[in-house]
């Protein structure tokens, strides 16, 4: 027996429409990340709606089964002995709508599963500005929402009103703007509650100024980040005042590697993972890299990096 299928026999779940929750057992995390990195799951799970997601909730609470939460995977390294329990993943929650197209267009709602992306062309097809720094930002929006993530154009505590989520126990909780503490690339949702939903407003603009400020976003962002390579975008947080690839650059790190993880000879705050090398991909080898990163910038210029980047998992045995 595996360890999905003795988990799913223990989890015991209630009767539930069908298709409403999507179980896989003994899942590889490495589909499920942009660095294409991670050992498998012991139970991957996505539900159709909130309700299901609840229900899923209750019975790993009930159990004492362990849950991660996992977006886009954009913004994540798994380990390479994978993670145990059930990660729930929102993927099939992914409505955008007005509630009120007429009376107060500007407000949307969000569900956490949404792609960026998504977010970005309904609200520019309403004439909405307020989210065009999405046009530089991957992932799910409840990923977005934890990290408070954006681009110099702008944050998800510039347009959000309202974050709903549901606790382990499966019972929800609504937080407004204030109660939400976003900062710069964090925030204070509860890291065991998973963010389902999110209320924004936003305000009209054209849809060519808005189309316009993207492109221009995407372009400064093609012309200074590297392609063709698995990564998760920036490695590490910008130390205030400074910039976390500058000090890494000026520590001569640019190009250094560590079996297939490279900090990227374009943007040293980029660690990236090479497919073209005789090297197996392998998270022990990037975490190697960060940790020496870590360790060159701090004897180089006192400044301690932090991630940017969720690390999750076990190492391998």
């Amino acid at each position: 027996m595996t360890r999905g299928s003795a988990l799913l026999a223990d989890l015991a779940l209630p009767e539930l429409p069908p298709g409403a929750i999507e179980l896989r057992q003994d899942e590889p995390m490495r589909r499920h990340t942009t660095l294409r990195l991670g050992g498998p799951a012991d139970l991957w799970a996505r539900p159709a709606d909130e309700a299901s997601l609840a229900a899923l909730l209750a019975c790993c609470d009930r159990a004492g089964v362990p849950v991660c939460f996992v977006g886009g995977g954009s913004n994540l390294l798994v380990r390479d002995g994978g993670i145990r329990g059930v990660v729930i993943n929102l993927g099939r929650m992914t409505r955008v709508w007005q509630p009120d197209p007429e009376g107060a267009p500007e407000q949307v709602e969000v569900e956490a599963g949404a792609t960026t992306g998504k977010l970005l062309l309904a609200a520019t097809q309403w004439q909405l500005g307020g989210l065009e720094f999405l046009g530089g930002v991957p992932g799910s929006v409840g990923g977005g929402l934890i990290m408070n993530a954006g681009t110099y154009l702008g944050e998800f505590t510039r347009v959000v009103t309202e974050v709903r989520s549901r606790r382990r126990d499966g019972s929800a909780v609504r937080r407004d703007h204030a109660a939400c503490g976003f900062r710069y690339r964090a925030s204070d949702l509860p890291a065991d509650e998973v963010a389902c939903a999110a209320s924004l407003r936003l305000w009209p603009r054209p849809r060519a100024e808005i189309e316009a400020e993207v492109a221009s976003l995407r372009e400064r962002r093609k012309q200074r980040e590297p392609s063709g390579v698995d990564n998760n975008g920036s490695t590490f947080t910008n130390p205030p005042g400074e910039f976390a690839g500058r000090l890494i650059e000026a520590a001569g790190l640019k190009g250094l590697r560590i079996g297939a993880a490279e900090v990227s000879p374009v943007h040293a705050n980029w660690l990236v993972i090479r497919r073209d090398v005789d090297e197996p991909a392998r998270a022990a080898d990037l975490l190697a890299l960060i940790g020496r990163v870590r360790e060159a910038v701090q004897a180089a210029h006192g400044v301690t990096l932090e991630l940017e980047v969720k690390v999750v998992g076990e190492a391998a045995q």
